[in-house]
């Protein structure tokens, strides 16, 4: 008889093969085949030797987008390697011990060549991949691989046919088939669909690539110093460095040795940047339907749908860890009975022992790879779905229209990329715990099926009972959370605004009134936060507590049933239930984030949504030589659509190239609307628009990015030196460029703060002028700039650069008119007259009615200089004086506007609250380049270790901490009583069947039921105290940090840009308010956990102490060596995400801009550099924290071998085996990294805590009131303004702005202030109202030094209209009167004097008419005369107009003056103008220059003195009108 056949000892592995011929035939062909593709494969690589690749053809993208792929490839022929290898040596000591028969000669050679073709497919994978340019599967392979799929299958078949004939296959062999066709189909799956995806990626992301790596070529800015030999190690590694997450090393060594920075951090793989994310996701969401245009139609489905096929791949990898992971976890559960009994049994062989010590450690070993890996994934495909969202929301932004814009404000938006983007990437980490959780019940009803029988039925219907209790809970928290998330949105809006207005807020006194606004709304927000942390804690308590109400019914149904409990049966159910305590734990989290996230992808998709602006409102045409640029035919535009009024009604005219058009008419008549409908952005009624040519766009609100000058300028386009300096040149920029200490490098804080208002319109103009287009849109570009600045810009830009180009320009300066070749009057939204200025003069009464304000100008200035010498105005001057005239004039001529030279040469100060003190220190006046002098500072991180007295203020802040004793003794006592519990099942119940109970079953059961209620109740009791605590915290912290940020000085607004702001009070406060909480309680949970585990198996086995201190001193070790780098990775991840929250509201801001000049692509170029610059250290920090864990999770399997190896080791009888089992159960769970894992994610979440309190103890304002000195409620009655050698400065350190300036204002007198820029004008002004502390001198108002009183006091009784104007969202009643002060009869006198009432009448909802976010849908000149409609309520005896009229038409500014010399006759009024005919209307003029008084008297008397400075500037004004 054949040996197969004969052996029994051969572990059967032959014994089917009962017709030799036929199994010979099949091993030979399978070596045949094997034998063949050997040889083929060996010639063809000899033949093309694989050469390495140049910088030129090497593709980095492609090589990631096949990393797995290849990986996947690899694995296959490894595992068919070895497998192969382990039947050729099975096969060999069958043959060396029962002789070699034919079969088993050929199987060895089937056997061996597989082996060897295997290794060998391997190896030149290994090579085709790793140091070749190629990349795709070579035809030979792709072929192989379906061949032997289908010969692994029929084996299959045959085995399975042998098998129902002798009904005896060895395991062995179907493993063999298992690993071939599993092996075989990740080998086809590699190869076939690795090669499409090769083709699709060349095809859609190569053009991106491109554009990825010229931006990262260009990019100045974050990153730039990271080379491309700096992109992660990652997309190179090995195996064993994947497997082990070596590849962190590197930066983990310079982590301990460094502080990181994002320099340090290495660039993402190309298949990982946003870049690439974005491609395959939009590419994912289009391809769901009819194009491009169907993404406005989006839905949740399509939405989620799209994110989940462009992570497909990380999907299914983390499906199959998952599984894996899984089944290693029950392997444990499974065996502790049988475990048990062997320790139990005193004849049983050692060696079983040591195998079952061998599956236990091998199924930790498995269990924490696979975990290790899940968790990587899973956090890496989250920072892709968070890039995926950053882009699309960015990108639909620079779409949306202006009524889509007022529809969602910037507050909610803002919302949807800090909250709504984060919570959707976190969900991720909950996606497969959808289907785990029942996975895992079933395994856990099986295991306890085979241990109690019919129990386990009991247990399946508590765990569903629990399950369905989970309905209710859950449909609560949904219900809260949107609330929630809905209040949360409002508080936002409200808290946005008034950071983006604070200067108008404190200029008004009316920042405590904000500030309980807020207040409120966050009252509102914390009654819905207080429901949901309530409902929280009651579903974490019913889920922690299901694992013990499981095990209570179980057993209890056991002593009812009769069914024998015995130690083992116990300790695999108990197992079993704390396994399932994971996913039943995990279950409220999981619902909880499946709702959370359903209801941000509904807030996403509803912005989404939101409509376009239509593409084709505007036909635009290449300039080619076609005459005509801009034409507009039957045009009817309205900007709301469902509106019977339309906008802009019958617009007919053409314009030819190089035509300058003239926009002229009153305030509100449609100028603006006009460019806005020639840009695209007005939709559109009826009409045809054509533009031929490429146009650019100067606002008349300037948007400003933040950033360099020269960026500003250039915005996008290559530097043209010579272009460039004659621009500088045309727009007078070149004075103010000399006045920063950094020059054009300078850097401009958010919406342009540290600019004043002139200054921002001229970097607006040369923006647009270096833009070279053909067609410039200019909306009223001089209204913020001087008389002799104005005609400056006027002649250089718009009659010399631009002399060739087609200007539409809107103006309010009749002077600039005759110059035009067309001029267009408008009257409520209809253009009423067309022509040139001649043409039009006599033929209509609008056009006159501005004339006539100009010509009333004119006769005012002739008046006033009656009086004077007119020697003054002639212009035959010396050369020299002419020399010195042109020169006071020039410097006179920088914009007299808002900031001066606090902003130009003192900006290096501003920071000052926001740096940190030693770098303050260190800071010199002489050292005037380096980052340290700019404004904006890089954020500010704390440095190593977050402080235990954070965590200390943390835990005191509420109750002084008193909770905090109760929360420790609750889980110890939980720990303590859930151990016992244990302890008596165990020692309660026999080890076998064989032995008498100890004690009865009910008295068992009511024990245990004592002893599990007890510790339930210590959760009930924890849970509600630590969300009691958490909340009463939050609260206050969130009360403190706004106070102190609407208390802060000015300074603190000027150098910190909102975003960061925003980020503390959206994201930080979030964490503050839900995560902290909860993170802490798992700490707790851990740490007590953990402890509880090591004294349990070392009470049973002291000898594990022995591995278990310098296993713990090792971990200890490594969490330190890993804490250094991970910190600052943390760190580094909130410091780069405010960033993208602020470039995304500054690009909201400024979109049409950036649509003007055709500038989209180039700002989501930008988006997606930022993104990038967050996912990196949040790509790392993943990578750290798994690095740590893995580690950690070996050290603890060790620690579990060797307690094992103890207890195996041990005499019998020293200890009962059931409580050695009991040590086993504990130790499964033992692992030191959930408590590492926990303090980290604490330690994460705590620094929002670090960066609350940041701004916490900002330095505040002197106090609001002054109780000792409060003035009496009359003043000032008088108004009268004393300056004593008043000194200002904006820091110790830096030089005097105003320098010993002494005057009086006489009560009742208008003055008026001029002056060059930096001369002080606005330093006065701010030391006035105390937004600035003099450093020596007085002012007193009506004899009371201002110094001496409360802020609130000063400023409330102050009155100021601000060059900017400003509306906040709300009602026009509650812009006019913030603090509710009036009558609704006073107010529209107020507005029946500011020229607004009409326009207010014809209003649907009159006073109570909607104002949108920054006052949007009110015309910049009504938000003027809003301003003005304010201090004609607050009757002030102190007025201070800072160009309080430049954004309205010469007949309107006419009007205010009036309205002004009527109700402010015996009122002060302090006036800071342009028209000059604002300023000769006062009584007295005040001319700074250089922080000191040059002259100081009535305009007629300084115009008599031929030589004064004022003369030779209204001659200046007078030259230009008369022209």
């Amino acid at each position: 008889m054949d040996a197969f056949e004969e052996s029994k000892n051969d572990m059967n592995i032959w014994i089917f093969f009962s017709q030799p011929s036929t199994t010979i035939f099949l091993h030979g062909f399978s070596a045949s085949s094997h034998l063949i593709l050997l040889l083929v494969l060996s010639i063809s690589w000899a033949c093309k030797r694989p050469t390495l690749p140049t910088l030129e053809n090497s593709k980095p993208m492609l090589k990631n987008t096949h990393f797995l792929y290849y990986w996947l490839a690899l694995i296959a022929c490894i595992g068919l390697s070895f497998c192969d290898l382990l039947l050729c040596v099975l096969n060999y000591f069958s043959g060396y011990t029962n002789g070699w028969s034919d079969l088993k000669l050929v199987a060895q050679l089937d056997f061996a060549f597989r082996t060897l073709t295997w290794f060998v497919i391997s190896a030149y994978l290994q090579i085709q991949f790793s140091h070749s340019s190629e990349r795709k599967f070579p035809i030979l392979l792709r072929i192989w691989c379906a061949f032997y799929f289908l010969m692994s299958f029929s084996y299959f078949i045959i085995h399975l046919s042998l098998y129902w004939k002798y009904s005896s296959v060895p395991v062995l062999l179907w493993v063999s088939d298992a690993v071939s066709i599993i092996s075989s189909l990740f080998f086809c799956y590699a190869g076939l669909f690795g090669k499409g995806q090769k083709v699709e990626d060349l095809h859609i992301l190569e053009p991106l690539l491109k554009t990825s790596s010229s931006r990262n070529n260009g990019d100045k800015g974050q990153g730039s110093s990271v080379g491309v030999e700096s992109v992660t190690p990652y997309a190179n590694v090995n195996l064993l460095s994947m497997l082990t997450f070596a590849w962190m090393n590197p930066l983990l060594a310079l982590g301990h040795k460094k502080t990181l920075d994002l320099e340090d951090v290495p660039q993402l793989a190309n298949c990982d940047s946003a870049n690439m994310v974005f491609a395959r996701f939009e590419n994912e969401l289009e391809s769901d339907g009819n194009g491009r245009g169907n993404v406005n139609q989006v839905s949740t489905l399509k939405l989620a749908k799209a994110l989940i096929l462009s992570t497909w791949i990380e999907i299914r990898w983390t499906t199959l860890l998952s599984i894996v992971c899984t089944l290693a976890s029950y392997v444990g559960p499974y065996l502790i009975d049988t475990f048990v009994q062997y320790l139990n049994n005193p004849d049983q062989v050692k060696y079983k022992g040591y195998v079952l010590v061998f599956i236990f450690f091998l199924s930790k070993l498995i269990r924490a790879l696979s975990d290790r890996h899940l968790s990587f994934l899973l956090r890496k495909m989250a920072i892709e779905v968070r890039a995926a969202l950053f882009a699309i929301i960015y990108k639909k932004s620079l779409k949306l229209s202006s009524q889509s814009k007022q529809g969602h404000t910037s507050g909610e938006n803002i919302n949807l990329m800090s909250v709504d983007v984060e919570r959707t990437g976190i969900f991720s980490w909950y996606l497969h715990d959808l289907w785990r959780v029942p996975v895992q019940i079933v395994l856990a009803l099986l295991i306890l099926y085979k241990s109690l029988g019919l129990a386990s039925l009991a247990a399946f219907v508590a765990a569903l009972i629990l399950m369905l209790a989970n309905v209710p809970l859950g449909n609560l928290q949904e219900k809260f959370q949107g609330e929630l998330m809905d209040s949360k949105d409002r508080r936002m809006k409200v808290t946005s605004e008034s950071l983006r207005n604070m200067r108008i807020l404190k200029l008004q006194g009316w920042e405590m009134k904000f500030l309980a606004k807020v207040i409120e709304l966050r009252n509102f927000e914390t009654r819905w936060l207080k429901k949901l942390l309530y409902t929280s804690a009651m579903t974490s308590f019913v889920f922690l507590s299901a694992p013990m109400f499981v095990s209570m019914v179980t057993f209890g149904f056991c002593v009812l049933m009769g069914i024998p409990l015995e130690s083992g049966k116990i300790l695999t159910a108990l197992a079993t239930f704390e396994i399932l305590q994971g996913p039943i734990y995990n279950l409220p989290d999981t619902i909880s984030m499946v709702i959370q996230t359903k209801i941000s992808l509904d807030r996403i998709v509803s912005f989404l949504c939101l409509e376009d602006l239509h593409p084709d409102i505007v036909q635009t045409f290449p300039k080619d030589s076609v005459e005509v640029a801009v034409e507009i035919v039957k045009g009817n535009f309205s900007w709301d659509l469902h509106s019977p009024n339309l906008t802009l009604k019958d617009l007919n005219f053409r314009v030819y190239h190089g035509m300058r058009v003239a926009v002229c008419g009153s305030v509100g008549s449609g100028k603006s609307s006009l460019l806005s409908c020639i840009l695209g952005e007005v939709p559109k009624i009826s009409g045809v628009i054509k533009l031929n040519g490429m146009k650019a766009y100067v606002a008349q609100s300037p948007w400003i990015q933040s950033g360099k000058i020269v960026d500003n300028i250039l915005f996008g386009k290559e530097m043209n030196g010579e272009r460039y300096e004659m621009i500088l040149e045309a727009c007078s920029l070149k004075k103010d460029l000399e006045l920063f200490a950094f020059g054009d490098q300078t850097i401009i804080g958010e919406r342009g703060i540290n600019l004043s208002g002139g200054q921002k319109q001229r970097i607006q103009i040369a923006r647009a002028l270096y833009h070279d287009a053909d067609i410039y849109l200019l909306d009223d570009p001089f209204s913020a700039v001087d008389a002799h600045t104005g005609t400056h810009l006027f002649k250089e830009c718009l009659l010399g650069i631009l002399g060739s180009k087609t200007i539409i320009y809107v103006t309010h300066q009749v002077e600039f008119l005759p110059s035009a070749d067309l001029i267009l009057v408008m009257r409520d939204g209809r253009i009423t007259q067309a022509g040139k200025y001649e043409e039009i003069l006599s033929s209509g009464t609008d056009f006159m009615e501005l004339i006539g304000a100009h010509k009333k100008a004119l006769a005012d200035i002739n008046s006033v200089e009656s009086g004077a010498s007119s020697d003054n105005l002639i212009y035959g001057e010396e050369d020299d004086n002419k020399l010195c005239s042109e020169k006071s004039i020039q410097d006179d001529s920088i914009p007299d506007d808002e900031e001066d030279d606090n902003k130009l040469c003192s900006k290096k100060s501003i920071q000052d609250d926001s740096i940190p003190d030693d770098e303050e220190r260190e800071l010199k006046i002489e050292k005037l380049v380096g980052p340290e002098g700019q404004l904006v500072q890089d954020e500010k991180r704390e440095n190593g270790g977050v402080n235990l007295s954070i965590y200390w203020k943390y835990i005191t802040i509420a109750y002084k901490g008193a909770f905090v004793p109760l929360i420790l003794l609750s889980q110890i006592v939980f720990q303590l009583l859930l151990i016992v519990s244990s302890y008596w099942m165990v020692l309660a119940t026999p080890i076998s069947e064989d032995l008498r109970a100890y004690v009865r079953g009910s008295t068992l059961i009511l024990v245990y039921v004592s002893l599990t209620l007890g510790s339930s109740f210590c959760v009930l009791i924890r849970s509600m105290l630590i969300v009691t605590t958490g909340y009463k915290t939050a609260n206050l912290l969130f009360n403190k940090m706004h106070s102190c940020i609407f208390r802060a000085p000015m300074s603190f607004f000027d150098s910190t840009p909102s975003g960061r702001i925003l980020n503390r009070i959206s994201i930080d406060q979030s964490a503050v308010d839900t995560s902290i909480p909860h993170q802490i309680e798992e700490f707790l949970v851990s740490i007590v956990g953990f402890l509880g585990t090591a004294a349990v198996m070392s009470q049973v086995a002291w000898q594990m102490l022995i591995v278990f201190i310098p296993m713990t001193v090792t971990c200890i070790w490594y969490q330190q060596y890993y804490t250094s780098a991970a910190r600052e990775l943390s760190r580094l991840i909130g410091v780069c995400q405010a960033p993208i929250i602020q470039h995304y509201a500054e690009s909201s801001l400024g979109s049409t801009t950036i649509r003007g000049f055709d500038q989209e692509e180039r700002f989501m170029d930008t988006n997606l550099k930022l993104v990038d610059g967050y996912s990196r250290p949040k790509f790392y920090f993943s990578g750290a924290m798994e690095w740590l864990c893995f580690r950690m999770d070996i050290l603890a399997s060790i620690t579990y071998a060797f307690s094992l190896v103890f207890l195996i080791s041990m005499p019998k009888g020293v200890l009962s085996p059931g409580v050695m089992g009991l040590a086993v159960t504990y130790g499964l769970s033992f692992s030191m990294h959930g408590v590492i894992w926990d303090l980290s994610r604490l330690e994460n979440k705590i620094i929002s805590v670090e960066r609350i309190l940041q701004y916490s103890y900002i330095p505040s304002e002197s106090p609001l009131l002054v109780e000792e000195n409060r003035p009496g409620c009359e003043w000032p009655s008088q108004g009268e303004v004393d300056i004593v050698d008043l000194q200002v400065r904006y820091a110790p350190h830096l030089p005097l702005i105003l320098r010993g300036l002494t005057c009086t204002f006489p009560g009742g007198m208008k003055i008026g202030i001029v002056g060059r820029t930096g001369s002080g004008k606005s330093t006065l002004l701010q030391a006035l109202f105390r937004m600035v502390e003099p450093s020596a001198g007085q002012i007193c108002i009506d004899g009371i030094n201002i110094s001496n009183i409360g802020l609130h006091d000063l400023r409330s009784r102050l009155s100021i209209i601000p060059q900017d104007p400003t509306m906040f969202e709300g009602t026009l009643r509650s812009n006019l009167d913030p603090l509710e002060e009036y009558t609704d009869g006073q107010i529209w006198e107020a507005l029946d004097r500011c020229q607004l009432g009409d326009e207010v009448r014809k209003q649907e909802r009159k006073l109570d008419s909607t104002v949108t976010e920054n006052g949007e849908n009110w015309s910049v000149g009504q938000r003027q005369l809003v301003c003005l409609g304010r201090v004609l309520l607050k009757r002030s005896k102190l007025l201070v107009l800072d160009e309080a009229t430049a954004s309205v038409d010469t007949a309107t500014d006419y009007l205010i003056q009036q309205t002004l010399r009527q109700h402010f006759s015996e009122s002060t009024v302090i006036t800071i103008a342009h028209r000059i005919t604002s300023i000769l209307d006062t009584d007295m003029v005040l001319l700074l220059d250089n922080g000191v008084i040059l002259e100081y008297d009535s305009p007629a008397k300084l115009l008599e003195i031929k030589s004064s400075l004022f003369a030779k500037l209204v001659k200046e004004y007078t030259r230009r009108f008369s022209s």
